[in-house]
């Protein structure tokens, strides 16, 4: 246990300094939402009305109404970052070198996530707190009430961060996952629009938006920010969590996974 421990405290110390060294990915992850917020939002606040729907009590500005969905963007791309930075590692055999440890991989694969996740939960907090002073707020048991949402919700899209990346073999093909993976999952969810507005345009999109794992993990978001919980919601995020864990252990299994394919010759 106390070999399980040291592991985890060394790979999360890592992180923490890489993501201090990297402060321009620490200024881009709040920049993007900050421009969703202050741009985006205004251009379409006389364009989209908003009904009360659970968990508002009254109409609600669009500007509120994205906030959980932006908190959402910010675990769902530093959960991609993760991954793209996973792929560095393997291709420089310091992620392979600490494979080799005679912990469990799954361990390993674990404490990574852990990591990346914890990270990602202070860039959310800090982007809250930018918004404070844009005028959106929550209550203080709002904003307590929203770290068990964001665990289970960071901790989903770090480990599909993580099976992509088993499946990523060059950094080149990150601007492709990025195409084809995150802006998909982004746009075809709640985090902007909800699935009553979907439903006006296509019943199909709706449903897609209603089965997305990153659909979920905004509603979980947004019901903790009301200190309301959704069952539904973290059901299915918990569910898919594990299933994408599992992939990226397979992934990153010598023996089975893809990090052997990759390493064939041709």
């Amino acid at each position: 246990m106390t070999a399980w421990l040291a592991a985890l405290t060394a790979i999360t110390q890592r992180e923490a300094l890489r993501f201090i060294g990297q402060r321009g990915r620490f200024v881009a992850a709040l920049v993007r939402p900050m421009l969703w917020l202050v741009v985006f939002a205004a251009g379409f606040r006389a364009a989209l009305g908003l009904s009360i729907t659970p968990p508002y009590a009254t109409y609600t500005t669009y500007e509120v109404y994205i906030v959980p969905g932006l908190c959402g963007m910010i675990l769902l791309f530093n959960g991609m970052q993760s991954s793209l930075s996973m792929v560095y590692d393997r291709e420089m055999g310091s992620m392979r070198l600490l494979l080799t440890s005679p912990l469990p991989r799954w361990w390993l694969l674990v404490c990574r996530l852990l990591a990346s996740t914890a990270i990602s939960i202070l860039q959310v907090y800090v982007f809250l707190a930018l918004a404070a002073m844009f005028g959106i707020r929550f209550s203080w048991g709002g904003y307590a009430a929203l770290l068990p949402a964001l665990i289970p919700a960071g901790l989903m899209l770090g480990a599909l961060g993580m099976a992509l990346s088993s499946v990523i073999r060059q950094l080149e093909n990150f601007a492709g996952v990025m195409n084809f993976v995150i802006f998909p999952m982004f746009f075809l969810s709640t985090a902007l629009y909800p699935l009553w507005k979907m439903a006006e345009s296509s019943a199909l999109l709706r449903d897609i938006c209603a089965v997305n794992p990153f659909s979920q993990a905004v509603e979980l978001i947004r019901f903790a920010l009301y200190q309301q919980l959704n069952t539904a919601a973290l059901a299915w995020v918990l569910l898919s969590g594990l299933v994408w864990l599992g992939l990226a252990v397979w992934g990153y299994d010598p023996a089975r996974g893809l990090i052997r394919k990759a390493a064939k010759p041709g």
